[in-house]
């Protein structure tokens, strides 16, 4: 679908203005930068760390089946580690404000199995700018499997998804490695979509083609060399890592956007939002467990996705201390501020909208 949708630009109250120059203040009265700190470089080697050293302890010791089990969940948690923390703010800019930095960070999504070039068309084009609009933010789509939104087509097994979905989750990265990055990459091209310079299809080809060939090799070719562990073993541990990964990282965006509170709007007949764009996110955005400091240190700011998507290029070691400044901009101006208080909250409110999805539509027949 051809993305033509127009936001408002109705702002009398003036609410981004009002904010973006309160959180601008912030970092200039704390003399502070926008972007990463000692706090996100000492995280990136601890998620670095769980994410390689177990690799190499594989190709290097011999190990009890148990241990060697035991790794490969190490394994899988530091992969969406790494992703949510830095591949993340790399792809957004805002690990750091050396641009070389913020590229060789982004580029750590080539050993999570994925694409830079598809996931910042994706992410940064098209779900940050469409957020929850359906047919537009990628985000929200799962095929015939699962309906997130009122607007998508519904199917009978859509019944059963509040109890399937958990089961498909695990499967995301195993997704990129096989078809998802083929089938994206060959829509986006053909749209001509891009996050700043369009390169040449040559180009873009190439890299999937080349990036996926050593993944490849790195997690399944080189230990079936190289190291004692039989091949279904070798395919076992590199399953349960992309598994584990999958659903760490799958539940985490689906908090913060596919639950009951978040909005699903449309445009009018003229391709028109009824909010500005600021104001969208509020209303399509959720934070959970922000007082939750594991989350708030491993998710990588995604529990602030308030924060998040309002302020994309401002690193999420900040988002704690600015959360306050855009919480009570949002309360002074009678904004939402969507928020559960703990993960398991926003777990339970995540389902219920699956199973309320799920159901048979009045205007629709079995």
């Amino acid at each position: 679908m051809e993305t033509n949708i127009k936001f408002s630009r109705a702002d009398s109250a003036k609410f981004f203005r009002t904010l973006n120059k309160r959180v601008n203040s912030y970092f200039k009265e704390n003399n502070i930068k926008r972007t990463g700190n000692w706090k996100l470089y000492g995280k990136a080697i601890v998620m670095f760390s769980m994410y390689l050293v177990p690799y190499f302890l594989f190709l290097t010791l011999d190990m009890p089946g148990w241990i060697q089990l035991l790794l490969t969940f190490v394994m899988g948690v530091g992969m969406a580690g790494v992703g949510m923390n830095v591949m993340h703010d790399g792809n957004h800019g805002s690990f750091s404000s050396k641009k070389w930095v913020n590229k060789l960070m982004g580029g750590s999504i080539y050993i999570l199995a994925g694409n830079v070039y598809n996931w910042q068309v994706q992410h940064n084009v098209l779900h940050h700018t469409y957020t929850n609009i359906h047919g537009h933010d990628e985000d929200m789509e799962a095929g015939r499997v699962l309906r997130f939104s009122k607007h998508g087509e519904w199917h009978k097994h859509h019944k059963f998804q509040h109890y399937y979905s958990f089961i498909l989750y695990g499967l995301l990265t195993i997704n990129w490695v096989i078809t998802a990055d083929i089938t994206q990459m060959k829509r986006y091209i053909k749209r001509k979509l891009s996050y700043g310079k369009l390169q040449s299809p040559t180009k873009q080809w190439s890299t999937l083609v080349i990036t996926k060939i050593i993944y490849i090799s790195m997690w399944i070719v080189i230990p079936l060399i190289f190291s004692n562990i039989v091949w279904w073993k070798v395919l076992i541990g590199f399953f349960i890592m992309h598994y584990t990964a999958g659903v760490i990282l799958s539940l985490i965006f689906q908090l913060a956007h596919m639950v009951e509170d978040a909005h699903m709007p449309l445009p009018d007949e003229t391709g028109t939002m009824k909010n500005t764009w600021a104001i969208h996110q509020l209303f399509t955005t959720v934070n959970f467990s922000t007082k939750n400091r594991i989350m708030n240190w491993f998710s990588g700011g995604l529990n602030h996705q308030v924060e998040h998507h309002i302020f994309p290029h401002i690193s999420h070691v900040h988002y704690t201390k600015i959360s306050k400044i855009v919480r009570d901009t949002a309360n002074e101006f009678n904004l939402p501020y969507f928020e559960y208080k703990t993960t398991r909250k926003a777990i339970i409110a995540h389902f219920r909208h699956l199973r309320e999805m799920g159901m048979q539509p009045v205007n629709v027949t079995a």
